[in-house]
């Protein structure tokens, strides 16, 4: 009886997918599998521009050649920044071909690491920082304030294709938190950037937005005033000279 039950909820959802290209899309990121779309099929032609054919083979220079499958991530990064954000199922099958490997192993990668968004993202995709040190400090309203200032949806696009809103876990720098990543398609892959805007609060999220808007380039790094990178507000209170040497060790002779 639960098996049949479990079939059937699974024929209803399958149901739901097919029902609608746009339903489907809206969960490519977090599926892994494919499901064809007009504009994300197999049989649509993808080839890397030719500048960066040229980074397709300084790139795989790197590796021995019986050693192609290494290049498989730089290879799908480049492709994300040529096609504005994102990988359709035709970038990857031809970075299998260039790389000589089964289409799955790269499918495997691409649906592996959330780096690679798999729908549509904006030129500008926000991504906020949604671990534990950046909840306590706030993230969510962060988010919610990026959600409801652009008028989007969590991994929806602006109607205008400049902004998309997403989460992702621990970038690695929780003495700053709450913090959010900007990944900059505006330009291709010749002026791709992924900066970290560090001690954003509500307020100075919406100005980074609006600063990007009208093209300019907020300076990345915190974005508190009284912090110099990493360091305490207001300056160091420890460390302020010299380290004395240990009383145990000659340093002279070694």
């Amino acid at each position: 009886m639960f098996a049949r039950r479990a079939a059937q909820r699974l024929s209803e959802i399958r149901h739901v997918f097919r029902r609608s290209p746009q339903a489907t899309r809206s969960f490519s990121t977090a599926l892994n599998y494919h499901i064809d779309t007009p504009d994300n099929k197999p049989d649509l032609p993808w080839k890397f521009s030719e500048a960066n054919g040229a980074k397709v083979k300084e790139i795989l220079s790197h590796y021995p050649s019986n050693y192609k499958q290494s290049a498989v991530i730089p290879l799908l990064d480049l492709a994300q920044q040529q096609h504005g954000g994102w990988l359709p199922v035709s970038a990857m099958n031809e970075v299998a071909r260039i790389i000589e490997v089964a289409p799955i192993r790269v499918y495997e990668v691409s649906t592996f690491y959330s780096m690679f968004n798999r729908a549509k993202v904006g030129k500008y995709h926000l991504l906020v920082c949604g671990t534990t040190p950046c909840m306590i400090r706030g993230s969510r309203e962060i988010e919610e304030t990026l959600l409801q200032h652009l008028g989007v949806k969590r991994n929806k696009v602006t109607k205008d294709g400049l902004f998309s809103v997403g989460e992702m876990e621990c970038m690695g720098c929780c003495v700053n938190a709450p913090m959010i990543t900007v990944a900059d398609y505006s330009n291709g892959s010749e002026g791709y950037t992924y900066n970290y805007y560090e001690d954003v609060t509500p307020k100075r999220v919406v100005e980074i937005v609006e600063m990007l808007r009208r093209g300019e380039k907020p300076p990345p790094g915190t974005q508190n005033r009284n912090r110099i990178k990493a360091g305490p507000e207001g300056g160091n209170t420890t460390l302020l000279g010299e380290p004395k040497p240990p009383p145990c060790r000659d340093l002279d002779a070694c």
